[in-house]
């Protein structure tokens, strides 16, 4: 019944660390770990409340809503499968949630030697030097914007550029449009506490994409001006009225006349961007193609922050005890897991939404006395799942014999 769930949460919220580290261990069984890369990322969840209370903060939330939040910090191996997770405060500065969560992994998981890769929010200086460390290695995206001075200018350079795929030297400026190769250039790096690689790419498809988008909001930043409101919103860098420029002019003994208008010098700031993006690294004798290879991988941790607010309904919370709280995230992980080497056995066929349909409609009408009859319609997914699972239930009718061994079988499976 209910309430024993709940009681249930109370056991596993306290061993959430000992069966994170378990299921790790235990899923080897399934194929092998691809744990010499590990992404990590942090997401937060909202809970319909008003005041803060415990871990439940103030922050900024990622559905922009104002409700107190909860952060997580997840882990996941190069096969997009996760591998730890851990709870803090809403209102922490998620950078030092990684220390304590990739100790864990070190120590209890038994993860020794492995590249980190990440997102610039998540690779500062200190966390750079941190996976320095040993036999760690590290893979980060570098704000091109917020480089130095000189590192700054090279990267907007458009000399010196090579193609990934051949190392041919090439001319950015005069790639067509629709090339849908990725240039690169790279240089030695050297910070006050790291000896790095400094890698920028192009893509002259991602610069059409930038510039595209760029003269939408350029167009609605005429609009503002044309209607008046030019009033900035500061939270959002990706505001339109960022392009709109303001002057005032003053006569002795009058008010300020303020002027408004399309600041084409930021217009044409932006657009040297375009394209480029910045990586960084200790792997100084990797191939560029690997590592980059690598750093696009990022993309499966963010799907697994989706699938879990989303298909697995992790938001919004509505748990008041902390140890419930973290009993509520261990069970999404798990779930998160469970259909991460579900999907890496059907190939990646299927959306998690079709998988999750398909496996709810899977339902049986019980005959007295006699067995079961599928009320579910026999397709190609169906057919997949069973053959991923290693038995069938879409007989015309199953024996209750037959069902209890489908259940052991299913139990006993390695």
């Amino acid at each position: 019944k209910l309430h024993d769930v709940y009681r249930a949460l109370d056991v596993l919220g306290t061993e959430c660390d000992l069966i994170q580290s378990e299921i790790y261990k235990n899923s080897h069984f399934l194929g092998t770990r691809n744990d010499k890369v590990l992404y990590y990322d942090c997401s937060n969840y909202y809970f319909e409340i008003e005041q803060e209370e415990g871990s439940k903060k103030y922050g900024k939330s990622k559905e922009h809503r104002p409700n107190p939040i909860i952060q997580m910090g997840l882990f996941m191996d190069g096969d997009g499968i996760p591998l730890a997770f851990s709870l803090f405060p809403g209102n922490s500065n998620e950078q030092t949630s990684l220390k304590p969560l990739e100790k864990k992994v070190l120590g209890e998981f038994g993860c020794q030697k492995f590249i980190y890769c990440s997102d610039a929010g998540l690779g500062s200086e200190d966390i750079r030097a941190y996976n320095h460390m040993g036999e760690c290695s590290f893979i980060v995206t570098q704000s091109i914007k917020k480089l130095k001075k000189e590192e700054k200018e090279w990267a907007l350079n458009p000399q010196g550029f090579r193609r990934v795929s051949d190392d041919a030297p090439v001319d950015i400026t005069k790639l067509p449009e629709d090339d849908k190769a990725l240039y690169y250039k790279d240089e030695s790096y050297t910070t006050k506490k790291v000896h790095q690689r400094l890698i920028i790419t192009y893509s002259p498809k991602y610069a059409l994409y930038q510039k595209s988008l760029r003269e939408k909001q350029v167009e609605r930043a005429q609009k503002m001006l044309n209607s008046g409101n030019t009033k900035k919103n500061r939270k959002n860098p990706n505001d339109p009225a960022r392009f709109i420029g303001t002057t005032a002019a003053t006569k002795e003994g009058e008010a300020a006349d303020i002027h408004h208008y399309l600041d084409e010098h930021k217009i044409l700031e932006e657009s040297m961007y375009d394209g480029l993006y910045a990586v960084c690294t200790d792997l100084l004798d990797d191939e560029v193609g690997d590592i980059l290879k690598v750093s696009e991988g990022r993309w499966q941790i963010e799907e697994c922050f989706r699938i879990m607010k989303t298909d697995f309904s992790a938001r919004p919370v509505y748990l008041q005890d902390e140890n419930r709280i973290k009993a509520h995230f261990l069970i999404c992980f798990l779930a998160l897991t469970i259909y991460r080497f579900l999907e890496k056995k059907l190939g990646a066929k299927y959306t998690c939404e079709e998988l999750l349909d398909t496996l709810k409609a899977m339902n049986f009408v019980e005959v007295q006395e006699q067995g079961f009859i599928p009320t579910y319609k026999r397709e190609s997914i169906t057919d997949a799942l069973h053959d991923a699972c290693g038995f069938r239930t879409d007989y015309q009718f199953i024996t209750k014999s037959k069902m209890k061994t489908i259940q052991k079988e299913s139990k006993g499976r390695k």
